[in-house]
């Protein structure tokens, strides 16, 4: 945690895919194709503890979803890009609007569809229940999983390195 700590304590951007990670990975669609996923209200505290920190928040999300939006909205994260078929240029286009580079960088994913980014950013973090190619290219993996604390998890580990850094 050492290493990953100093490294944490940089970051200027925090990036996280939805399904699987912000949610359990599922998500229902009604008899009439209303999609609803569940959030978990701790994740959106940590978000907003983020965002009260000045640290810049970001979804990058490879499905589109009302919910999400409405969710993001919610929590005050302006950086909202769905339905996204390229997550690395997605990511470049939000860094290079707030002047920061992709080492300072954190990026949150669960899914093969996520490596790409996630080796592209500084720090790659996966949530406890990704499926094992990504836990294995990844700086950090949390103990909680994704839909259950997880975002939280990362939230507090920015803003701790952040405090012992300064």
């Amino acid at each position: 945690m050492n290493n990953i700590g100093s490294k944490l304590a940089g970051v200027r951007l925090v990036a996280f895919d939805v399904d699987g990670v912000f949610t359990d990975g599922r998500f229902y669609v009604s008899d009439d194709g209303v999609e609803t996923k569940a959030f978990h209200t701790h994740d959106g505290f940590g978000i907003r503890k983020l965002i009260n920190a000045n640290v810049a928040v970001a979804v990058v999300s490879g499905r589109r979803s009302d919910a999400v939006e409405r969710r993001m909205a919610e929590l005050g994260v302006r950086h909202v890009v769905q339905g996204c078929d390229d997550k690395v240029a997605a990511i470049d286009s939000i860094l290079e609007s707030l002047g920061i580079t992709a080492p300072e960088c954190a990026y949150v994913g669960d899914d093969i569809p996520d490596l790409p980014l996630l080796q592209h950013v500084g720090i790659s973090i996966a949530v406890a229940n990704a499926v094992e190619a990504v836990r294995a290219h990844c700086d950090y993996t949390t103990s909680a999983p994704g839909g259950l604390g997880a975002v939280r998890e990362v939230c507090e580990l920015v803003l701790s390195a952040r405090d012992r850094s300064q």
